[in-house]
């Protein structure tokens, strides 16, 4: 089966993610990871989309689309795209890139998660700067404060987890991925799940959907 997760950041869209490779052998296309790894590796689309991410705002379909093309030639069925599509021209887009490559969405997942939860899930992420493993100062903190479990390196908050950041990355949701619970209503493909809940029973809503 094939998957969209999409849902405002902070949703829990990696988590369930990770879930469902680790126990359903799903392939994992995170449009976040690819434009990380373009950032980090300093090429030209990481540069252009660095100067977008870091103000909260949407990287234009132009450069997301290019790198998810690339991956699901790559991949084949049997995956999820985790933050892909954002807005309807990107939808719409890849529905014609599916179609070109003989393959379909069976369900787009929508995790809804009230407001105010995302702002606190959001501003009290921390990331370790060295392997990249996730934390929170509520709900997962570290045994050492400011210090990673797994490579005892420095955690920091993301530029794009700041408050300002969040804020505007939020109110940027609403105005161009809200849209897509319509859309995905009319192609039959739209599924919604409540995301206010621990990660298991979240994971069991979506596990019984792929099995209808």
């Amino acid at each position: 089966m094939n998957l969209i997760l999409f849902g405002a950041p902070g949703a829990g869209k990696g988590t369930q993610s990770n879930l469902l490779i680790q126990r359903d052998r799903l392939h994992h296309i995170s449009t976040g990871d690819l434009l990380r790894g373009a950032i980090k590796s300093g090429s030209d689309l990481g540069v252009k989309a660095k100067s977008f991410i870091d103000k909260g705002e949407l990287v234009p379909d132009e450069l997301v689309i290019g790198l998810v093309k690339e991956v699901v030639v790559g991949k084949g069925p049997g995956f999820i795209l985790d933050g892909f599509p954002r807005t309807v021209i990107q939808a719409d887009a890849l529905g014609q890139l599916l179609k070109g490559l003989r393959l379909e969405i069976q369900k787009a997942v929508f995790l809804h998660v009230p407001f105010d939860v995302l702002f606190s899930r959001l501003t009290g992420r921390r990331v370790c700067k060295s392997c990249g493993a996730v934390y929170h100062i509520v709900s997962k903190p570290s045994k050492k404060e400011g210090i990673c479990d797994v490579c005892a390196s420095e955690l920091v908050q993301r530029n794009d987890d700041k408050d300002e950041v969040i804020a505007n990355r939020l109110k940027t949701y609403e105005e161009f991925t809200m849209p897509l619970k319509s859309y995905f209503k009319q192609t039959g493909q739209y599924a919604e799940v409540d995301g206010d809940r621990d990660e298991e029973s979240v994971y069991k809503s979506i596990k019984d959907l792929m099995i209808l």
